[in-house]
């Protein structure tokens, strides 16, 4: 299986080492698709992280869009979606890079699962598994959320789950995907 679906550490064209991580991405206020597109676009300004897989992989860096059914409070439907970076930055670097540019898109915490201008979510850093006072990985809530499951399996079905061993694509397969939809443009 090729690192990049692995999330192994891979050595680029770059001298330095480059870890694979996984990112989610949704919107529900505002225009969602242009939110999403422009958040990509500014992630991949960042020094130390770039979009993409290696060009001999025959998978995609990011998803298409989706839309979903909303969790927690009534509020208007998501448009979600992943993408695979790679990246020089620490986990809870890239941690901060996420929630600074949530915090550009004028992202405000003041509700839980309430509706949001931009939500990112570290979902893997490589095959990594931590938990401290601010970040988890993977993500605690993945294997649960088909609107993150269906984007992650398109781009990623085979990477395994560090902590259950599962691969993307058999998490999929465990949860009802009914409530998600390709977005139509």
């Amino acid at each position: 299986m090729p690192p990049e679906l692995t999330g192994e550490v891979v050595t680029t064209h770059q001298t330095s080492m480059e870890t694979a991580c996984a990112i989610a991405l949704g919107s529900n206020l505002g225009d969602s698709e242009q939110t999403i597109e422009t958040a990509l676009a500014r992630l991949e300004r960042i020094e130390g992280m770039r979009l993409g897989v290696q060009a001999d992989q025959p998978v995609r860096a990011r998803s298409q869009l989706y839309k979903t059914a909303p969790v927690g409070p009534p509020q208007p439907d998501y448009i979600n979606a992943c993408a695979i970076f790679h990246t020089t930055l620490s986990p809870e670097q890239v941690l901060q890079a996420l929630l600074a540019t949530e915090a550009s898109f004028g992202r405000l915490r003041r509700e839980r699962w309430g509706p949001r201008t931009l939500d990112l979510d570290l979902l893997f850093y490589g095959d990594r598994v931590m938990d401290t006072s601010s970040l988890t990985l993977p993500h605690p809530r993945m294997h649960e959320r088909a609107f993150v499951l269906v984007p992650l399996a398109e781009i990623a079905p085979d990477w395994r789950h560090p902590v259950n061993q599962q691969t993307v694509k058999e998490l999929l397969n465990q949860v009802n995907t009914s409530g998600v939809y390709p977005l139509v443009a």
